[in-house]
């Protein structure tokens, strides 16, 4: 049930009577509310056991000039959502959280593509097909996406490096293969990693497939932190191997174990009660927080990831607590608090949640009696840890502050480039924040894919989720001027229509681009006089153009700029900051940009886009296509028979994927 609370102003210091009105009608039953100002924007979003008792206590009290006080000031509607439990006003608030993006509130970037480790499920071989069967000999490899039930999967892993550290691993002491199954399917004899025992070969019958099974289940219980019952099956194998006098099958496993026995020596915290845990610290700082994520997989610490949120000042002094009593509600968490609950509440959506949470902060018993609830994980989270945890506590905590430094240390760097770089533009500094920059490049190879970049500098920092791609058309292969013409046109010209349309306002309309206060091309004269003239023909400022000239010999540091608007090139100094700011802009445009022409230029060289193309051929029977051909050509080589032959090809389909291909 949604309940809807509207006023036509916005409220000054004290709420309006309406607007109390409906609040006293709420029910004392669990939900989310959420409070918007007049212009529809969200304020605030927040859950309560007890609605009418939670959003009551913000229009009783006096605030005064408190940030809660603040916000209460501008609430111009109310929007209140009753559920059944604590648990779903959880899952609602979070979910609500992340698609609003509230001011009040904390955020943290959706980031949730973790790597894994993953295991192909093993099947059964297929009668009547002869030699090795990639599906019969499991594989690992990194994964990052959607899981599958076929498969297994380990983790979720804190960065890529972990997953292959992982994956060396298993090769080392297990000799698990890790090649994809074309690869594996037309191999006719071993290769490398067989020679430097990292893989026992499956692929050419020098292990079979009970065997190779073995060492599969070992593997996953290695994974799953249950080391000393591998140690202990491989210990009884070899000796029953020995005791059959089958010596070189007992020296194999020898070594595996001699080889686990190494791994689990380097790393001491193999060592611990705990199999799955996650440790996390928070630091709070110059208006900006970290909170550190260790997280410990089958006893094995596998490193951290640290995150940053935004909206810490201002969501700092709003209440998000919901105790009964009201020395509780007059009790405020501390921020530190309140970001690590932020953190757990919005990260664990999800992520699979843990059993065991460290925290370096005390977060509400609620809060992870929700969490086990929803996640249907019996989840417990402990302050002050002993022994072993302590220390992976103090390391994160370590790790949260090193970090938090760090980016302390580049914003005020940043923003000391974006300030030496308006003030060597004689650009004005009063809105430095909202300063914004995009810059453009050209990229292709010998004309061919030719594609153009525009990167956006915006908040002291780089904003790729802005970054554009250009496909240049119709022009002489290799014309960059012609290419700088199209990208500039096709990025402003809606614009400058607005903008006409509207008398040059200064307000930007809504649903177009903002017009930036710089434009940067990378390039000189030639370059700059092609800006100009399509500036001139769309009737924009012609001083936001600026070009990025390579100095002599073209050397890092000698850059001068050159104006669009007739003034005099202007060297800013190999150790200007200014500088250092328009080469970092000017290098991602470049790299933006020929990683765009790469990928491009190799679609059009294998046709890797030309199969999808065709009708009723979808990323599914793409995959088995190019799975059973082993690659583009193999299918292009192939005859229909051939492809009919594939499952859910059928015979028609496949006459059609012929003749596009031919």
């Amino acid at each position: 049930m949604t309940i809807a609370v509207m006023t036509d102003a916005p409220l000054d210091t004290q709420p309006n009577a309406a607007l109390l009105s409906e609040v006293a009608a709420l029910p004392p039953l669990p939900g989310v509310y959420r409070y918007f100002d007049v212009d529809g924007a969200v304020l605030y979003v927040g859950k309560a056991r007890n609605l009418k008792k939670r959003v009551t206590s913000y229009f009783q009290k006096n605030h005064g000039g408190t940030r809660i006080g603040h916000m209460v000031s501008k609430i111009a509607r109310m929007e209140t959502t009753v559920v059944r439990s604590e648990a779903e006003a959880l899952l609602l608030e979070n979910n609500l959280i992340k698609t609003l993006k509230p001011r009040y509130n904390i955020l943290f970037r959706d980031d949730k593509s973790y790597p894994y480790l993953r295991m192909t499920g093993a099947s059964s071989p297929k009668p009547g097909v002869g030699g090795a069967q990639a599906a019969v000999f499991p594989r690992v490899s990194y994964y990052r996406g959607a899981v599958e039930k076929k498969h297994h999967y380990f983790g979720p892993y804190p960065s890529a490096w972990a997953v292959k550290e992982g994956i060396l691993l298993l090769q080392k002491v297990f000799h698990l293969r890790t090649c994809e199954d074309p690869v594996f399917s037309n191999r006719t004899r071993p290769c490398l990693l067989y020679q430097i025992k990292r893989c026992s070969a499956p692929c050419v019958g020098h292990i079979s497939a009970e065997a190779y099974a073995q060492d599969v289940a070992h593997a996953e219980a290695f994974l799953k932190g249950d080391t000393e019952q591998v140690m202990s099956v491989l210990q009884k194998r070899m000796m029953a191997h020995s005791d059959r006098l089958e010596f070189e099958q007992a020296a194999l496993l020898r070594d595996q174990i001699g080889a686990l026995s190494n791994v689990l020596h380097q790393q001491a915290v193999d060592n611990v009660a705990d199999k799955d845990v996650d440790i996390l610290a928070v630091k709070v700082q110059g208006g900006r927080a970290c909170v550190n994520l260790a997280m410990v997989r089958g006893g094995r610490h596998l490193g951290d990831r640290a995150y940053f949120p935004v909206h810490v000042e201002d969501a700092a002094g709003v209440y998000r607590g919901d105790e009964e009593s009201e020395a509780a509600e007059d009790k405020l968490p501390s921020v530190e608090v309140q970001v690590l609950e932020a953190f757990i509440a919005q990260h664990y959506m999800d992520v699979p949640v843990v059993p065991s949470l460290i925290t370096s902060e005390p977060v509400a018993k609620s809060l992870i009696e929700a969490l086990s609830v929803q996640s249907g994980v019996k989840v417990s989270a402990v302050h002050q840890p002993r022994e072993q945890r302590r220390i992976w506590l103090e390391m994160a905590q370590t790790n949260a502050g090193l970090q938090l430094g760090r980016l302390l240390a580049e914003e005020g760097s940043q923003q000391a480039r974006t300030r030496a770089l308006a003030q060597a533009l004689d650009l004005p500094q009063d809105q430095l924040d909202e300063f914004r920059v995009e810059c453009f490049d050209i990229s292709h190879t010998a004309g061919e894919a030719t594609q153009a970049s525009c990167v956006v500098f915006q908040h002291h920092k780089m904003q790729n989720t802005e970054y554009r791609r250009f496909n240049i058309e119709g022009i002489t292969p290799g014309d960059d001027y012609a290419a700088m013409r199209q990208v500039l046109t096709r990025r402003y010209a809606k614009l400058a229509e607005s903008l006409r349309e509207d008398g040059g306002a200064a307000e930007q309309p809504a649903g177009t681009a903002r017009l930036p206060d710089l434009v940067l091309v990378d390039g000189g004269v030639g370059q700059v006089s092609m800006a100009r003239e399509v500036f001139e023909q769309l009737g924009l400022d012609l001083s936001l153009i600026v070009g990025v000239e390579k100095g002599e010999g073209r050397k890092v540091g000698l850059e001068e700029l050159v104006f669009a608007d007739g003034r005099e090139k202007v060297y800013l100094g190999q150790d200007s900051a200014a500088l250092m700011l328009v080469a970092q802009i000017r290098d991602e445009a470049h790299r933006f940009a020929i990683t765009g022409m790469r990928a491009q230029r190799a679609r059009v060289r294998v046709g890797g886009s030309k199969i999808e193309e065709i009708p009723g051929v979808g990323p599914k029977r793409r995959a088995k296509l190019l799975q059973r051909f082993g690659g583009v050509r193999g299918v292009a080589e192939a005859s229909v028979e051939d492809m009919a032959s594939v499952d859910g090809i059928s015979k028609e389909l496949a006459e059609s994927i012929y003749r596009a291909l031919h």
